[in-house]
């Protein structure tokens, strides 16, 4: 089977993966509590499904009994530019590194198919595979720490020694058993850069994360108004938020991303906030088709887009803002009438 795991793995990176590494199902056991730990105090917000299925999030090997081995991939989106240069823009918005093109989750599953197809193929048909994308129960970073990918950051985040912080997991779960590969350890030392970065206090503790804190959340999960004393601080990110990312000091190792739909589209980098906020329904599903923003449709991402404007302190903003105060969605409209509001007491 050696032989086959180094195949594969060179197989994994003709395919344009640029990590391939091993573990067994059952080697997560601390999952469980963690997972509990998490719910228990309410962490997850309105995300729900979280807490579905628990059994399967909390160890793979009973989301398939039958599974010997998985199979963990990564694949870097590492920017070309600066991801954090934009808060610098005020009248700009700033959109997470992994939105500013197509969605991964195709790009990384079909890969993953591809590379499921090449080992039924060397090992015969009675072999079974299945692959996730973060589509299902898996508790991926903790099978990527457990199969030597990177280890589980302070920012909860998979970090590598050869991809930092910036890239995919994907997973092929086969019936072949397969030489699994060591577990990273936790090279964070006494570092904290990624909890002193972020904007709202997220992380109650390092490697501890309060959704209902986080701005990836909140502007990508939570439906309707968030709570007045967070939109302050989330200053002009519109989706999702790389802060914890970006400054983490081990992405000084990383590799620019390979793949062309993983380079950001020069008009996501940092858009104008005026321009954004102009969406209507359709305007909104062609700009963003094919991208991982549209799933959150037009109402939310406007929201987003002024309590930015709210916080840039640019009046030529104002008039923009004045135009959604009767938008017919409630909360955009609210979020119109709070950015009018602290424009004003900025003039």
């Amino acid at each position: 089977m050696d032989d086959l795991k180094a195949q594969l793995v060179a197989e994994a990176k003709a395919i344009g993966f640029d990590m391939a590494q091993v573990c067994r199902p059952d080697a997560v056991g601390h999952v469980a509590a963690g997972l509990a730990g998490f719910l228990d105090k309410d962490y997850h917000g309105s995300m729900g499904w979280l807490a579905d299925r628990t059994h399967w999030r909390s160890d793979p090997s009973v989301l398939w009994p039958e599974a010997r081995s998985v199979i963990v991939l990564g694949e870097s989106y590492t920017p070309e530019h600066d991801p954090l240069a934009v808060h610098g823009m005020p009248d700009r918005g700033a959109i997470s590194v992994y939105a500013q093109n197509r969605d991964y989750h195709d790009t990384v599953k079909k890969r993953l198919k591809r590379l499921a197809r090449w080992l039924i193929a060397q090992t015969g048909d009675a072999t079974q595979v299945k692959v996730f994308v973060d589509t299902a129960p898996v508790p991926e970073k903790p099978l990527g720490q457990a199969a030597g990918l990177g280890w589980q950051g302070k920012h909860t985040n998979l970090v590598s020694r050869d991809l930092g912080s910036w890239f995919f997991i994907g997973s092929v779960f086969t019936t072949i058993e397969l030489p699994p590969d060591a577990a990273e350890i936790d090279n964070c030392g006494s570092c904290r850069a990624c909890l002193d970065a972020c904007p709202t206090g997220a992380f109650p503790a390092p490697h501890q994360i309060d959704a209902r804190r986080c701005i990836s959340y909140l502007t990508i999960e939570h439906h309707g108004p968030v709570d007045e004393d967070l939109r302050a601080l989330m200053g002009n990110r519109i989706y999702g938020c790389d802060d914890c990312l970006g400054v983490c000091p081990w992405n000084k190792f990383a590799q620019e991303a390979r793949e062309v739909k993983y380079h950001a589209r020069a008009e996501l980098v940092a858009p104008k906030l005026a321009e954004l906020a102009s969406f209507d329904d359709a305007g909104f599903r062609t700009h963003f088709s094919g991208s991982p923003i549209k799933r959150i449709g037009r109402n939310r991402f406007v929201r987003n887009v002024l309590y930015a404007i709210g916080n840039s302190g640019d009046l030529a903003l104002l008039e923009t803002t004045l135009a959604l105060c009767d938008d017919p969605d409630d909360v955009v409209s609210d979020a119109a009438r709070w950015a009018v509001g602290r424009l004003r007491d900025t003039g």
